[in-house]
């Protein structure tokens, strides 16, 4: 392993033991969000890596289990391409494991380090996985989380370490439904879609991925947002530049989206050798085909699609037999989005009483809420695939604006659910939040992937002006004004209702993160700007009004922003890796901080405020409230699923938008499930989101959108009913 060092969230703490079993614990040499590694020794000398748990998981009988099973399968496979178990105790207070210390750095260090790897040494590290790959399944176990971190490069070959959430094949203990386990850019498509299924070909995925990054210094599926990166791993061709000629077709078929279609490791070692030696490398090619060459589906039928070709495939992924069939088909696609522009499917009431959905929408008077349903989305849409619509409020929650692929942007009556008035659009997809609308003032701002940022009258749908944003970094409506920021901190700020500027100048800085708040001391926006090492923050309260700074504060910390109002600015606490360590209340009138230290860290977090009261989602499941008033962790509570929105909170409750289209409600005050919504994702192949909207709340109603197109109304007084 590296060289002993101190790294994760800070110096361990009082929680951390001296020693475990007979070994002394010396220098941490790893950290993670559920243990941590030592370097120790063991009474005869022997240099040993020991993991051991962190508190709050050792007393947790599931994740005992877990570990139970992570040293069963390490143990399993103890042999020349792994650490060796040398003991454990998985029922000791506080679980460990120690294995062999292997020194050396880890992929991932070395490429950081030095850069991409040799040609040569990316095809004996390939042949030296393959082989390790070939001994891990032979011993009945699936790794599922092989990435450079985990691969050690040792003087004799590489290593595969950390089998945290590795499975044996005669486990009991099996994945539960909605858990997403791994790392987004190392996963196999099967892993976000059928996470039951998994078998000994999602390693051979990983393995794929992890030769990537050794040969080019990145992933096959590249993009700063982990959802982004699982969305283009479940839809879009491999990126491949600057993978050696010899390794290309070897690399695409182990990332190939089927399983079936992956060679074997057996397979892989004899063509990794071949190549990592000199001799001709003997492929077998039948195993080697275009990993997304897909049929489209017969023109006369609307159903069937399994192309795994999509809007921002990169074409530097190089083709293949069957791409150029794929090219045509979705020119083909478009082109009928087109001429049909875009449609809302349905418009139905909801099962919870009696009337039509038409005299419901007529009711605007009514005393009861009939919840409702719209089907959005281009009609020529194949079923299954993605058309995630993104919404916002109008104000006085009389409307709701939402874009949708093949959809601009379209007027919801936010009572009955009716089309008010609908503007076609291209067909492609959204990638993240950052295309919903939004109300500015008098019009409502709207714009899709790669388009001008446009501004519609409400009332009509009527387009009032554009502008050109493909050189800015982030679009920030407040009050009657829209920033548009550059990457180095430049701001043109825009008159909402005419389009003319207001102003230019400098403010924030490089890799500087927008919030906004309105009400109560007026409009105002917040650059959050952390310090190149990442040991402070720059916080600019930033008048939208004529660009001038009314103060500044600097924080400690890494921080990024989740939301302000009048009284505060709230930020997360997040490292490089993503996980996130405490919520920051800024307070605006004092420009003092309180700091909220969480029990255990959250990967990729998302966060909502309601007040005081901050709420937390983690990839993986849990959901955390604080009081950042207070600095106290309220409650935490696993919710079971792996993928969700950033929370929302309103009238008691906290509101979550699943991956499978579910809407939640949970308890703010006590931290339990209060109620949800049925599933509504199709359960096809290619409809994993890589973001899903947050559900909105007005007018005593909630709002949600799931990746099907469909955009629904609840009334959050009746959860029973959902």
């Amino acid at each position: 392993m590296a060289s002993p060092r101190r790294i994760g969230f800070g110096a361990p703490g009082a929680e951390d033991p001296e020693s475990v079993g007979s070994y002394r614990l010396e220098s941490v040499i790893g950290s993670g969000g559920m243990g941590v590694v030592h370097l120790a020794t063991s009474p005869s000398g022997m240099r040993l890596a020991v993991k051991v748990v962190h508190v709050q998981h050792a007393a947790d009988p599931e994740f005992r289990a877990r570990f139970r099973q992570e040293v069963s399968a390490a143990r399993r496979v103890s042999g020349a391409f792994t650490a060796s178990v040398v003991d454990a105790d998985p029922d000791a207070e506080r679980p460990w494991m120690a294995t062999l210390h292997i020194p050396g750095p880890t992929l991932a260090e070395r490429v950081k380090q030095t850069g991409p790897l040799p040609a040569d040494e990316v095809r004996r590290l390939g042949a030296g996985l393959a082989e390790a790959l070939r001994d891990i399944h032979r011993a009945g176990v699936v790794h599922r989380d092989l990435k450079p971190s985990n691969v050690l490069l040792a003087a004799d070959g590489p290593k595969v370490i950390d089998f945290g959430i590795s499975r044996p094949y005669d486990s009991d203990l099996r994945t539960e439904t909605g858990k997403l386990i791994g790392t987004p850019p190392f996963m196999a498509p099967e892993q976000f879609q059928r996470p039951r299924e998994v078998g000994p070909a999602a390693d051979v995925f990983a393995m794929g991925a992890v030769l990537v990054h050794a040969a080019t210094g990145r992933g096959p599926f590249d993009s700063e947002s982990p959802y982004v990166v699982a969305y283009q791993v479940v839809h879009n061709e491999p990126d491949l530049a600057g993978v050696p000629d010899d390794l290309v077709p070897v690399l695409r078929g182990c990332l190939a989206k089927d399983p079936g279609e992956r060679p074997t490791p057996d397979e892989l070692m004899s063509a990794l050798r071949s190549a990592a030696y000199g001799s001709e490398a003997q492929i077998p090619t039948q195993r080697f085909r275009n990993p997304v060459a897909v049929t489209p589906p017969p023109s006369s039928s609307g159903s069937g699609s399994r192309s795994g070709a999509a809007p921002g495939s990169d074409a530097r992924a190089g083709s293949g037999p069957g791409r150029p069939r794929r090219l045509r088909w979705g020119i083909a696609a478009l082109a009928l989005v087109a001429v049909v522009g875009a449609a809302v499917v349905a418009v139905r009431a909801m099962p919870d009483g009696t009337g039509t959905q038409a005299e419901a929408s007529e009711r605007h008077d009514s005393p009861r809420f009939r919840p409702w349903e719209a089907r959005l989305g281009a009609a020529a849409q194949q079923d299954g695939a993605n058309r995630t619509a993104f919404c916002s409020a109008g104000s006085g929650g009389g409307a709701l604006y939402c874009s949708a692929p093949g959809i601009a942007l379209t007027r919801l009556d936010a009572v009955g659910g009716k089309v008010m008035w609908s503007v076609p659009g291209a067909g492609g997809q959204l990638l993240s939040d950052d295309y919903a609308p939004v109300v500015a003032g008098d019009r409502v701002l709207a714009r899709a992937p790669g388009g001008p940022l446009r501004a519609y009258d409400p009332a009509t749908g009527q387009p009032t002006w554009s502008a050109d944003v493909s050189a800015y970094s982030a679009v920030r409506p407040v009050g009657a004004t829209v920033l548009l920021v550059t990457a180095d901190g430049h701001v043109t700020a825009l008159n909402s209702l005419t389009g003319k500027e207001r102003w230019r100048k400098a403010a924030g800085g490089p890799r500087s993160q927008w919030v906004t708040s309105e009400g109560g001391g007026g409009a105002m926006a917040y650059a959050v700007t952390p310090s190149a090492d990442g040991g402070s923050t720059s916080v600019s309260a930033v008048d939208p009004a004529d660009g001038s700074v009314r103060w500044r504060a600097r924080v400690e910390g890494r921080l990024r922003p989740v939301a302000a109002d009048a009284g505060a600015v709230v930020l997360l606490a997040t490292d490089a890796a993503g996980f996130t360590s405490a919520v920051v209340r800024l307070d605006t009138a004092t420009h003092t901080t309180r700091r909220t230290t969480l029990s255990a860290p959250l990967d990729q977090a998302q966060a909502g405020i309601d007040g005081d009261a901050v709420y937390l989602f983690g990839a993986g499941g849990a959901l955390v409230a604080v009081d950042s008033a207070h600095g106290t962790e309220k409650w935490r509570l696993d919710t079971g699923v792996a993928r969700a929105s950033q929370p929302v909170a309103a009238g008691g409750q906290v509101f979550l938008t699943g991956a499978d289209g579910r809407l939640l409600a949970f308890d703010a005050g006590k931290g339990v499930l209060a109620g949800q919504t049925n599933p509504r994702m199709h359960d096809g192949r290619y409809t994993f989101t890589p973001a899903l909207p947050a559900p909105l709340t007005a007018g005593g109603r909630v709002y949600a959108a799931s990746p099907d197109g469909s955009v629904f109304a609840v009334n959050p007084a009746d959860i029973a009913s959902w």
